[in-house]
């Protein structure tokens, strides 16, 4: 089957084209609850691999193609970590797509062996899943093999980031009556805040899950994204209210201060003479433009 797909716009990492290291079927260590895949139990190891050779050969085509990218992106119908010869593959992928940024979304599990460890240190942009740090949710949401210890998981992706020389970004979906509550993302600003991410991007369910599950509101979610404070959120998918912020200088620097805004949250929220305040006051060096693996943010 083709693993190469796309190039896919994202909002939150551009123009992606994508590497699927599971073209077949599910292949993953978690059966999460949300997840628009089949429910399919658990798996350590893959047992359909797809060739480097043939993976090589597929990207090759596509750039000989002089087809326009911003990511090549490892994903899979599962866990791309889980795929044997992912130290191999990053290592042939790095001499053909030089120019291009090497990024894999990955639920994190990778940390907890020091192979892809290192592997993952050779890309540009690392994207983890956090569901919850509480390990009875989390093991209710993302229902991991049981041997994965998600304390120690943590900790790894704490210490993972202390050696990545890219952007880690963490990302966290948020189910109804499961981890929607002040508790848990107490507990989540507390372990990210160990971790340290470039950003973290917040969501709900937008897709049909494999299990009864639900997604929360918009309104609900951006108040929970409130309780998060070591690190830029961005929220990939919002319903933005008709009514703008009309911001002076000072509530402005203020606001900037208090919270990082994504470009996609001033261009709806601010109002035509707060945006072009923003302009002024980059210009004068007191706001700063941030790029966040791929989202632009700004800062007071």
């Amino acid at each position: 089957m083709k693993v190469v797909f796309g190039p896919v716009s994202s909002r939150r990492f551009g123009r992606s084209l994508g590497i699927d290291l599971s073209p077949s079927k599910k292949q993953c260590n978690f059966d999460c609850v949300y997840c628009e895949l089949e429910a399919k139990k658990a798996q350590e190891k893959q047992d359909e691999i797809v060739e480097v050779a043939q993976i090589i050969s597929e990207v090759q085509m596509t750039m000989d193609k002089g087809i326009e990218f911003d990511f090549l992106t490892l994903t899979a119908n599962g866990e791309p970590s889980l795929y044997p010869h992912l130290d191999e593959l990053i290592n042939s992928l790095r001499q053909i797509v030089k120019n291009k940024k090497l990024l894999i979304l990955s639920n994190g599990t990778a940390v907890l062996d020091q192979n892809k460890f290192q592997s993952l240190l050779k890309l540009d942009v690392v994207k983890f899943s956090l569901d919850s740090a509480i390990s009875k949710t989390f093991y209710r949401i993302d229902r991991a093999l049981k041997n994965i210890n998600l304390e120690l998981m943590i900790q790894k992706m704490a210490e993972f980031k202390t050696k990545f020389q890219g952007d880690l970004v963490m990302e966290i979906l948020v189910v109804k009556d499961l981890n929607d509550n002040e508790e848990e993302f107490i507990a989540l600003n507390n372990a990210l805040a160990t971790i340290s991410p470039t950003r973290i991007d917040l969501s709900t369910i937008d897709r049909p899950p494999s299990y009864p599950v639900k997604s929360i509101d918009e309104e609900k979610l951006y108040e929970l994204s409130k309780l998060i404070t070591c690190a830029p959120v961005f929220l990939a998918k919002r319903n933005y209210k008709e009514q703008k912020l009309d911001l002076n200088k000072e509530e402005l620097l203020k606001f900037l201060h208090l919270r990082a805004q994504s470009q996609i949250d001033v261009e709806h929220t601010f109002n035509e003479s707060s945006k072009i305040l923003l302009q002024e006051l980059i210009q004068k060096n007191e706001v700063k433009i941030i790029d966040l693996a791929g989202v632009r943010f700004y800062k007071a």
